[in-house]
């Protein structure tokens, strides 16, 4: 199981990563690190923006951001979050029933 701080609250991580922002955050995060100019610049967000809608996977360290003096690189923890969401029943639920229609409907 994924250890957590006290703090943690699985509903609202789960509405964190299910906000269309943070999604697409961690899709261009999915194929490796970014750095905050490729984030700003594809997702049309300032960095503000980015480390705000993120705030909450980061403070979890689903999302790591790693700062040096010139720049700041933006990580996912690809296990944890898989974990996560692997033992949420509501999204297991979510996905099966997505699966079960595009089946129906091709």
């Amino acid at each position: 199981m994924v250890n957590l701080s006290e703090s943690f609250d699985r509903q609202k991580m789960m509405e964190t990563l299910v906000d269309p922002d943070v999604s697409c955050i961690l899709a261009e995060l999915e194929s490796g690190e970014k750095n905050v100019a490729y984030l700003t610049d594809k997702l049309q967000l300032s960095s503000n923006q980015i480390k705000e809608r993120l705030s909450y996977v980061v403070e979890h360290n689903f999302v790591i951001i790693d700062k040096n003096d010139t720049n700041e690189i933006f990580k996912v923890d690809l296990n944890k979050l898989n974990k996560i969401m692997e033992s949420d029943d509501n999204f297991k639920n979510v996905v099966d029933g997505l699966t079960e229609l595009d089946q129906y409907l091709n």
